[in-house]
């Protein structure tokens, strides 16, 4: 039983639209990154802000899938994560991102598989992807975070472990601009 936080509550200002519900592949964006979680995740807890009610209703038959709104979503990201991780009931979680529909499925399994209890990073130190593996002992520390700090400060702390895994694997492929969703449409069958 693992549960995934996915934020989904920004305004997507670099997109120029809003970038969860962008078609991808006959569905969107966040409807395929909350599919490749639910491969060996119990729950995904979709944060919502911008467009909260759309995510609500879109996915409130799903058993699988919990919406949480952060009603701070424009102080960023972080605002997020925290609101979605009061709702983690797993000794251990993923955080992955609404944007990122190419990380293979089988990625949060060889992260699960890890043994190492602290934070599991797909990368290296250089570069980090995702989705992050996190044991909920961080939680409190993550929640007592300012509105301005970064989420690496708490995870980056020498103690963390790296899963080496080929840039194919889609763990640095997020979509932030119209360009980058033009090219990622050309990949869809």
């Amino acid at each position: 039983m693992v549960d995934c936080v996915i934020p989904a509550a920004g305004l997507s200002s670099r997109m120029g639209a809003w970038k969860p519900m962008l078609p991808y592949c006959g569905r969107t964006l966040l409807d395929i990154s909350i599919e490749h979680a639910l491969v060996c995740c119990s729950k995904v807890i979709v944060v919502a802000g911008y467009r909260s009610d759309e995510l609500m209703r879109r996915y409130q038959h799903h058993p699988q899938i919990l919406v949480v709104v952060n009603p701070d979503y424009q102080q960023g990201m972080l605002s997020s994560i925290q609101t979605g991780i009061k709702a983690v009931t797993s000794s251990r979680f993923f955080i992955t991102h609404a944007d990122m529909p190419c990380i293979d499925p089988h990625v949060f399994t060889q992260l699960l598989k890890a043994s190492h209890t602290g934070v599991i990073f797909p990368g290296n130190q250089d570069q980090t992807g995702h989705p992050v593996f996190i044991d909920a002992t961080l939680i409190p520390r993550i929640l007592a975070l300012p509105a301005t700090a970064k989420m690496k400060q708490v995870l980056q702390t020498g103690e963390e472990q790296y899963l080496q895994l080929d840039a194919s694997s889609g763990i640095y492929h997020d979509i932030d601009t119209p360009e980058k969703y033009q090219q990622l449409l050309q990949t869809c069958k």
